[in-house]
């Protein structure tokens, strides 16, 4: 029986001819849309991860404590909320750091007379803290501190990353969505021609007794296998695209973003795009509707 239906899915595919490959490809087009977007959409992801992982929040003092209130006023910001870890940076290896920085050019910061750099506090925000909004709060409650003279820190910048990491996310679902649709109505269009073609054999599988499933599965199958070639066709041409743009986009993705390469989508949403190719071709075979269904 199995295999009765599985011939006839196909040989209705066959049938539909152009129409067939027209729905193929844009389910390949839709498809293929939303994977480039969540494949772009995953590597800012993990770009915004990794900046908020090497988040810091600078806090200039006004001037260089003394050890023990070095000591002391690490431990008062260690117990703000939002703050996970204190580092106290004095003077002198600020300093430090700079020549080192400097590398060739550290001479200039040797002929200084004095050292102009102030003492700071490097606070490494939690996971609350590292949100826009708990990174608000948290320069508030730095710029608070009577030590305060200057904070500074990236979280705009994390911000904004991450707000168009949604927006590629929206802007990706939203055209594959329209593209979807059309998929479903070329699938559709497909099926019922099958169905006119082929009203015939079904008027007399009616009249002796098939049931109305037996009927309409193969139909349904032609729809599945059509969104499933779609589906197995976008993925493909996302592998190609990642194997060869990838690695030349990759030092582009280190400069900008600090990725050292680009990952392919993960093998959860590879499944889902499947599910979807599949998904869409069902529905485009359960809404064909022949001259009797009508």
């Amino acid at each position: 029986m199995l295999g009765f239906l599985v011939g006839e899915a196909f040989r209705d595919l066959r049938r539909a001819g152009r129409v067939a490959i027209s729905a193929i490809v844009l389910i390949m087009l839709s498809l293929g849309a939303v994977g480039s977007f969540l494949l772009l959409s995953g590597n800012l992801g993990k770009a915004v991860a990794a900046w908020r992982d090497r988040l810091r929040v600078i806090v200039y003092l006004e001037r260089e404590p003394s050890t023990a209130g070095a000591s002391a006023l690490v431990r008062k910001v260690e117990g703000l909320p939002g703050v996970a870890a204190v580092r106290y940076v004095g003077r002198a290896e600020a300093l430090a750091s700079l020549k080192q920085v400097l590398g060739k050019d550290a001479s200039a910061a040797s002929n200084l007379t004095s050292n102009p750099l102030p003492a700071s506090l490097e606070v490494t925000p939690s996971a609350e803290g590292a949100t826009p909004e708990g990174a608000r709060r948290l320069i508030e409650r730095l710029s608070a501190l009577p030590e305060a003279d200057e904070v500074a820190g990236g979280v705009e910048w994390v911000d904004k990353l991450a707000r168009l990491q949604r927006l590629v996310a929206l802007v990706g679902f939203g055209f594959g969505a329209v593209l979807a649709v059309a998929a479903i109505l070329t699938v559709t269009t497909a099926t019922t021609l099958v169905l006119h073609a082929r009203r015939h054999e079904t008027e007399i599988m009616r009249l002796v007794g098939a049931p109305e499933l037996t009927i309409r599965l193969p139909l349904l199958l032609q729809g599945m296998v059509q969104g499933l070639l779609g589906a197995a066709l976008a993925l493909a041409a996302l592998a190609a695209a990642h194997v060869f743009v990838a690695p030349k986009l990759a030092p582009l993705m280190t400069v900008a973003l600090g990725l050292s390469h680009v990952d392919f989508l993960p093998p959860t949403q590879v499944a889902a795009i499947a599910v979807a190719g599949t998904v869409l071709g069902a529905l485009g075979g359960l809404l064909a509707r022949g001259r009797r269904d009508a």
